[in-house]
């Protein structure tokens, strides 16, 4: 039994904020259940090439390696939130479960009875987490809100990229879609938060996730760098704002990363560059002196490190205890022996009978780890047996709402 296995979740979100924070909890054991639209789904069941459903499978039953990725552990039900009766059910639906996510815009649900207010009237423990762009509040809470727009206007792209002066220079977004990712994180804590809060109180209560918000936390080191000195922090390509040397250098075939994080270190790593001295010269014998002497210190390491290949100083780093490694790809991630060992790639039979592969959940629990009990659900899979089981709706009854196209089975 997993963790969160006494909980009901409905899930109303879409793309990847929402159902990145419901997975989790569905990866906890918690029951999740899928709304969408009956047509044409989640937006991203469409966002392929590539695909990981079966070739012979129609455009609408398709499913994006995007969708597979953020929604396995689910029920899929596909109701018309514009029809009356797609309206009821889901509020009956939210009536029976202690979470609810959604991501509309701002009072968005409010007009199908399905905002905070509404449903806590009938279900005064609900904890219901809203993700947007902006928030609830403030003068941009009515704009919508996209990862990479959010990442241009919460300062992390000011902080991305080559310097000033350097080839490719200019402000980078992340290669993910990293703001959506840290927010369903932050949502996930605030939920299990409101849920252990509901465990002394009784009530449930509103969370509120915003991308901005979100994107300004993790700033972290860089936001206080700024709200300690005034100073815009510099984009410095793959180097560190308070750490000297850490970052990328090229090898004679490749690239290596090398984090020095003390003096031990660097002293090590002047041993294996054969440079003992460097770690005593005054320019470089503390952290601070490096920082001030970067633009010396740093092409003085370049010249060794070319001069041998990306295995021959990643033995000798690795033996001194320099912390390092190389840069590798998404081959080279997955066929990595200590990946394979934590067993980061999962393959979970789906209900047409192919199997899918999967990112595993980060999470290791001793006690209730984390299952992987179903694959990401096709369009509509679950919406017979959730209606009949949670609503009582007989047989007879979803086939006509199948025909009237108000859900789809």
């Amino acid at each position: 039994m997993g963790a969160l296995s006494h909980l009901r979740v409905l899930d109303l979100s879409r793309v990847l904020a929402g159902p990145w924070a419901s997975q989790i909890l569905a990866d906890l054991g918690a029951e999740v259940i899928k709304i969408e639209k009956p047509d044409t789904g989640d937006d991203t069941r469409s966002w392929g090439p590539p695909w990981v459903s079966s070739p012979e499978w129609d455009d609408r039953e398709r499913q994006s390696a995007y969708f597979a990725g953020a929604n396995r552990n689910k029920q899929s039900v596909a109701i018309d939130l514009s029809h009356p009766r797609g309206q009821e059910m889901v509020r009956a639906l939210a009536a029976q479960c202690d979470v609810v996510v959604e991501n509309f815009k701002v009072g968005g649900l409010k007009q199908y009875g399905l905002d905070y207010e509404s449903l806590r009237e009938t279900n005064p423990r609900i904890v219901y987490c809203s993700i947007t762009g902006f928030g609830q509040t403030g003068p941009y809470s009515h704009r919508p809100g996209y990862d990479f727009l959010v990442q241009g206007m919460g300062g992390l792209m000011s902080i991305t990229g080559r310097p000033d002066g350097e080839p490719g220079e200019g402000p980078l977004k992340v290669g993910v879609a990293l703001t959506d990712i840290m927010t369903g994180l932050y949502a996930t804590v605030g939920i299990l938060a409101a849920l252990a809060h509901r465990e002394k109180s009784g009530l449930g209560q509103y969370v509120d996730a915003a991308l901005l918000d979100v994107q300004i936390a993790c700033l972290a080191n860089q936001a206080m760098n700024f709200l300690a000195s005034g100073a815009q922090p510099p984009r410095l390509g793959n180097g560190h704002p308070n750490i000297v040397p850490y970052q990328d250098f090229a090898t004679a075939d490749g690239h290596i990363i090398i984090t020095v994080g003390n003096e031990g270190q660097f002293a090590r790593l002047c041993e294996v560059l054969g440079q003992p001295a460097w770690s005593q010269d005054p320019r470089f014998a503390s952290n601070s002196a490096r920082i001030a002497h970067r633009s010396e210190l740093i092409p003085l390491i370049q010249a060794v490190l070319g001069t041998q290949t990306t295995q021959h100083w990643l033995e000798r780093l690795e033996s001194s205890g320099v912390p390092s490694g190389p840069i590798n790809t998404l081959h080279d991630v997955f066929s990595d022996p200590h990946v394979i060992h934590r067993g980061m790639k999962v393959e979970l039979g789906s209900t047409e009978g192919s199997r899918v592969a999967v990112v595993a959940s980060p999470i290791r629990l001793s006690d209730t780890p984390v299952e992987y009990r179903s694959a990401p659900p096709g369009l509509g899979s679950s919406t017979a047996a959730v209606l009949k089981e949670l609503l009582n709706i007989e047989e007879a009854q979803v086939e006509r709402l199948a025909q009237e196209r108000i859900i789809r089975i």
